[in-house]
């Protein structure tokens, strides 16, 4: 979940680390911190909060140098304090390393280091790491670089889970060690020197390719040719360099007083991308060449699992509905949290669906990685075509989102929604779905970017929903069908980005338990389209309104009768009832951030959230 950033060159490496660390603060802003080698010896520099904390520590008490590393941190073991920061040095104060992830033995490790003497300044796991190397470092018969990058292979040969380091130190001063284990981990070489960084994005404007490590692997980084091998002491594949993609900087609002405000307004514009050349008008189909699987293949799938987690997975529980209904193919969503520990009965005719909008989850790439332990067939639906789940899955959609900055996913939904609509009207197509259908869907698909932007503009009207109930201490959500998950992302929006307590529910759950909820004090958000379950849905609103609870409708433009039983009525556009989700989420989006906003939180970094989930 945490941001590196490291430099090897001999140019002062301080610009380069805060600037890719402000790239990358949306992975971790509990602190922050940096190290370089600086006159002979090693300078660190720390701050509890965000990257301009540290940048005020750095100003007034300046250091300069190279190589350097630098971190953004996430906390995972251990408090948000000053010695919890990142990096960490080992007992001679020489050598510092920055870490992402878990060292699942760490407590034993640090016992087993107490015992020799060692006195720990901090209570996190990666502090021991910084140790293990320290003390495999004094033992080496040399003090380079060389010596740095068989110290940090010693090392962590000892820990167990999950990592991505970046170490130095002063007595190998032109040499920087980077080393991964299901954790991300990019390197490379530009004119001024060699980079590390746990995102490309950070490098962007500095280097033009990056090599992705994969896992196991371990690179030094000393001016020389880029050098890559195994941990375990066996020859790495060699390394495939790939060409970074343009970053969206920190300060690149457009205008947007936050990063969510504008990619909610993106959609318009994402979701065109996202067809873009998919939609094949001569077959009434759509076309996801990425998948790299023969017709026959894609035919004989007779089930399909979506796994994922969080916003995802709600994607994923929509898109249930939408593929079972165009292609009349069983659809399962499971929690790639839950998924990676069961062992669920999987036949020969199943196919594997993995979603994360970095493709870095961890959660998801040990699902994706059980499944093909198992030999079924497993594609990646990614915002990240160089991403670890777009390289481990046999093929897969990249969803075209763009870069996302914002914690909290809202542009990366819709366009996940649209993949699998598009994946549903493929498989439909190769069933028993009618041309003559699927040149209906083709035509609104089209109309799709367009009803998006209309709903954009009711703005004005969901701001002022929003301050009539941005006081309210919690809220509910409903929907059915494919509105469920609808409801499931609106109540997670909301709690991510303004921290009112949600819940959601299929609507016809309101009388089994959870009407016991409703007060005159707790809005109920109705998702409410005329579809085939309208008239259900009026019946659950006059149940909370029996009750004085106050009711936020989505709904139909011009829906009077719906309009009339309700507090406060958001209008969309009326579309099929595949498309209907992209729609109606919408305005979930808006008024999680208006709420949000009038409530003075950040709306882009989120308290104790992170926006790439690499730990378990």
């Amino acid at each position: 979940m945490c941001g590196i950033v490291g430099y090897a060159g001999k140019s002062d490496a301080v610009p380069f680390l805060l600037g890719g660390l402000e790239r990358l603060e949306y992975r971790g802003y509990d602190s922050a911190g940096l190290a370089v080698v600086e006159n002979g010896g090693l300078s660190v520099r720390k701050a509890v909060g965000n990257v301009a904390a540290l940048a005020c520590e750095i100003s007034a008490r300046p250091l300069a140098g190279a190589p350097g590393i630098s971190h953004t941190r996430w906390a995972t073991h251990g408090e948000v304090t000053l010695e919890n920061a990142h990096p960490h040095v080992d007992a001679t104060g020489r050598l510092a390393l920055v870490h992402n992830g878990v060292v699942e033995n760490h407590r034993e490790l640090r016992a087993m280091l107490e015992e020799r003497g060692h006195e720990f300044a901090s209570t996190t796991d990666t502090e021991v790491l910084a140790r293990l190397v320290g003390e495999a470092f004094e033992s080496m018969p040399s003090r380079d670089g060389e010596s740095l990058r068989e110290a940090v292979r010693v090392a962590l040969l000892q820990a167990k889970g999950s990592f991505a380091v970046g170490v130095i130190h002063a007595d190998a001063a032109n040499a920087m060690v980077a080393a991964r284990r299901a954790s991300p981990l990019v390197v490379g070489s530009g004119s001024g020197g060699q980079f590390l960084a746990s995102d490309p994005g950070a490098l962007s404007g500095w280097v033009d390719e990056v090599v992705f490590l994969n896992d196991g692997e371990i690179a030094l980084l000393d001016g020389g040719e880029l050098r890559v091998d195994r941990i375990d002491g066996s020859a790495a594949p060699q390394p495939v360099f790939r060409e970074v993609e343009a970053a969206a900087g920190p300060s690149e609002l457009g205008g947007f007083e936050h990063h969510m405000l504008k990619e909610i307004h993106e959609q318009p514009q994402t979701l065109r991308d996202v067809m873009m050349g998919r939609l094949d008008s001569d077959e009434a189909t759509a076309r996801l060449a990425g998948l790299d699987c023969p017709p026959e293949d894609i035919r004989g799938w007779g089930q399909l699992i979506l796994t994922s987690c969080g916003t995802s997975f709600h994607a994923a529980l929509a898109g249930e509905y939408l593929i079972e209904s165009m292609a009349r193919i069983p659809v399962e969503c499971e929690y790639a949290s839950e998924f990676r520990y069961r062992n669920s009965p999987l036949d020969g005719g199943a196919a594997v669906f993995a979603l994360s909008q970095s493709g870095e989850t961890a959660d998801t790439l040990a699902a994706v990685r059980e499944c093909r332990r198992r030999g079924i067939p497993t594609f990646g639906i990614v915002n990240n075509a160089f991403s670890s789940l777009a390289r481990e899955t046999r093929g897969g959609v990249d969803i075209r989102a763009g870069a996302e900055i914002g914690v909290a996913a809202t542009k990366t939904f819709t366009s996940q929604v649209a993949v699998l609509a598009m994946l549903g009207l493929l498989l439909g197509r190769m069933h028993d779905m009618e041309r003559g259908e699927g040149m209906e869907i083709l035509e609104a698909f089209s109309r799709l970017p367009d009803m998006v932007a209309e709903v954009l503009g009711t703005e004005g009207l969901v701001r002022g929903i929003a301050e009539k109930y941005a006081d309210s201490g919690s809220f509910l959500f409903f929907g059915r069908q494919a509105h469920f998950p609808v409801a499931l992302e609106g109540a997670l929006k909301l709690k991510e980005v303004s921290y009112i307590s949600t819940c959601a529910h299929p609507s016809a759950e309101l009388k089994h338990g959870v009407i016991a909820l409703v007060n005159e004090r707790t809005p109920s958000v109705f998702i409410a389209p005329r579809d085939g379950l309208f008239e259900k849905n009026l019946g659950n609103i006059e149940e909370v309104r029996a009750r004085r609870g106050p009711v936020i409708a989505v709904g139909n433009a011009g829906d009077g009768e719906l309009e009339a039983i309700c507090d406060a009525f958001i209008p969309v556009p009326k579309v099929p009832e595949f498309l209907a989700p992209i729609l109606t989420v919408v305005p979930l989006q808006l008024l999680a951030y208006h709420i949000a906003v009038l409530l003075g939180c950040d709306v882009d970094k989120p308290r104790n959230l992170a926006k790439s989930v690499t730990v378990e």
